[in-house]
């Protein structure tokens, strides 16, 4: 308990300290703003001060997935990739042609995409603090030194693996700003990759593994600077960082089950005699997650009923889970006519609320990832109870209670084939329930309360290892290393190497990481990849740098898998769904670009603004290169 309650004074101290504010209309995301007595002079005097600061940085790791509203960033990238769209179909402006969604001035908000850059520059200034100050503070050796700078590293490269693979060249800030700066030159993408490798080998060596949840851990580094080695196309020292962290004997998959069994299910699947005890189940149990018998953790965010001042609601039931109650046109009707036949009120006969939660497809998963990746019928992630399907639900509304349907399990058509609901978008497709259950014992309405969440584990280095393997044509090894999450998952093991590619790899990352991946940031590295080495992909195609925002890996496994844009669905909103090539970056603000009036922040290729650029910087000065 004293543990929890230094680090919410430590998190209360940064947010005094250092403001942490909107900034989107000025270079605010740059420049520290001391508001007390808390001044980087006073508070770095040791590690614990240090700390402090990168606790920061992992709150601004943990708003992925906790920012409130309706969407998460997370979910954004999501929908740029083949496994969901946005579901929102009640709203006229929602995310859906990306064309039109998509600009540098344009209504990003409801995707997240400046969210993105203003966090992943403020997670940067509270790093380079750090970085910047390491020798101020007084340490107990060099190795206490070493580990808080191997972690300071690691979240400035976490946050510039994401901008390189969200926006291509950005600017590179190497150390701590003390005043106004509006100079800033984008920074080509390998230069910066080539640095990030270099802080995170010293961040593989001095972090450590012992340490709480919630921090950076040895693994954790290893982890992302074998991201790092891919996309460089160093696949012999990705395998090497990778291998590092699976076979050193800190970290193993779990086999078995562990902790506490998920019972507080409600009373639905209950009377079903469903009660979760396999391991998947107890893997992404909320309170399973940080036990220190967990071992495939590497690197997590908390939030918990008892951090008081520091919880957050994940409300992933709410953003993930299909529309399933009553309400306008997402009534789900009954074959004999009864309607609506869903209610999403508490305590009900049969009490669907408190199992499912209130659900409103704000991504609503596509057909390839509730149907098409699932190729072995023992697999845990896609079991009864674990994985639901509409068909799952039953008819409660009080309504249909006189009705021959009441109590009966839900149907999409009647006998002559006729639509029982008018949006099959937004309230009919299946979820990972197992994961996206959290409980939320403060909500009426249940929609996922505060519970812990992976960022990276040792089933994705597990993946990570494999697609490196199949990159040097080590087919073989790479669906070893496949297996090896596969048969956790009880799915028997693929046996023809010759069949192993990037898209079986995709294919378990989509079964296994839904909702903790980055999922748009991997499809575009991979795209990179692609382009950088003119290897073939699965379908024959090859693809060049120059190019790259034309004709990319990223958009053709967008359209091969993705069937509401491959295919332009227009939903009840009277909206198109659509994706280009060119959104394999995402645009930069306009603002940012503007408020940088002494130098150049260069645009994408798709979007306004792009016949503006000059030539990306080369190299880091040696000033910046800290």
């Amino acid at each position: 308990m004293k543990a929890k309650i230094i680090k919410i004074l430590y998190i209360a101290q940064l947010l005094i300290s250092f403001g942490i504010v909107s900034s989107s209309c000025s270079d605010e995301w740059l420049t520290p703003k001391p508001l007390s007595i808390f001044t980087p002079e006073n508070a770095f005097v040791d590690s614990r001060g240090m700390y402090a600061s990168l606790t920061a940085c992992d709150a601004i790791i943990r708003d992925e997935w906790f920012t409130t509203g309706n969407r998460t960033p997370i979910n954004t990238e999501c929908v740029f990739s083949e496994v969901s769209v946005d579901g929102s179909t009640d709203q006229t402006y929602s995310p859906f042609n990306m064309d039109l969604v998509v600009t540098p001035s344009g209504a990003q908000q409801m995707l997240y995409i400046n969210l993105y850059w203003e966090n992943a520059y403020k997670a940067i200034k509270y790093a380079n603090l750090v970085i910047t100050r390491i020798d101020e503070a007084k340490y107990a050796n060099e190795a206490e030194r070493n580990a808080v700078l191997g972690s300071a590293y690691f979240h400035r490269a976490y946050q510039y693996y994401r901008l390189t693979h969200q926006f291509g060249d950005v600017p590179f800030i190497g150390k701590e700003i003390s005043g106004p700066k509006l100079d800033f030159y984008s920074t080509k993408r390998d230069v910066i990759l080539r640095k990030l490798k270099k802080d995170m080998e010293f961040a593989a060596k001095w972090c450590s593994d012992n340490v709480d949840r919630g921090r950076v851990s040895k693994g954790a580094a290893a982890h992302l600077l074998t991201k790092i080695n891919l996309a460089l196309g160093e696949f012999d020292a990705a395998i090497a960082s990778a291998s590092s962290v699976i076979d050193g004997g800190v970290y193993s998959l779990m086999k078995t089950p562990f902790g506490t069994v998920p019972t507080e299910l409600g009373g639905y699947l209950r009377s079903l005699g469903i009660i979760r005890t396999d391991v998947i189940s107890s893997l992404h149990w909320p309170p399973n997650k940080a036990l220190a018998a967990n071992k495939e953790v590497l690197y997590m965010v908390l939030s918990r009923e008892d951090l008081i001042d520091s919880r957050l609601n994940i409300t992933s039931m709410y953003r993930t889970m299909p529309f399933w109650s009553c309400g306008n046109q997402n009534m789900l009707y009954t074959p004999d006519g009864f309607g609506p036949g869903t209610y999403d009120k508490d305590q009900l006969e049969i009490p669907l609320l408190e199992t499912f939660g209130r659900g409103m497809a704000m991504i609503r998963s596509t057909s390839y990832h509730t149907k098409a990746i699932w190729d072995d019928p023992n697999d845990l992630r896609h079991q009864k109870g674990n994985w639901i399907n509409m068909e799952d639900l039953v008819y409660n509304h009080p309504y249909t209670k006189g009705g021959a349907y009441y109590g009966k399990h839900l149907q999409l058509r009647d006998a002559k084939g006729k639509l029982l609901t008018a949006d099959t978008i937004r309230n009919w497709f299946g979820w990972p329930h197992y994961k996206m259950y959290v409980p939320d014992p403060r909500a009426v309405q249940p929609r996922g309360g505060a519970g812990d969440w992976y960022v990276f584990r040792l089933a994705e280095t597990y993946l990570l290892r494999a697609e490196a393997y199949w990159w040097k044509g080590d087919n073989s090894k790479a669906m070893a290393d496949v297996n090896s999450v596969r048969t956790r998952a009880k799915c028997a093991p693929y046996t023809d190497a010759s069949k192993v590619n990037i898209g079986t790899i995709l294919d378990e990352r989509a079964r296994e990481l839904f909702w903790e991946e980055m999922r748009k940031t991997e499809l575009t590295r991979i795209s990179y990849i692609f382009a950088l080495t003119g290897k073939a992909s699965y379908t024959g195609k090859t693809y060049s740098v120059a190019n790259f925002g034309t004709s990319n890996f990223f958009i053709d496994r967008i359209n091969e898998k993705n069937d509401f844009y491959n295919k332009h669905v227009v939903a009840v909103n009277g909206l198109e769904y659509k994706m280009s090539a060119f959104h394999v970056l995402w645009p930069i603000s306009q603002v940012s670009i503007n408020a940088n009036s002494k130098g150049v922040i260069n645009q994408n290729f798709g979007y306004d603004g792009y016949s503006g650029n000059k030539p990306a910087l080369t190299a880091i000065p040696p000033e910046e290169d800290n």
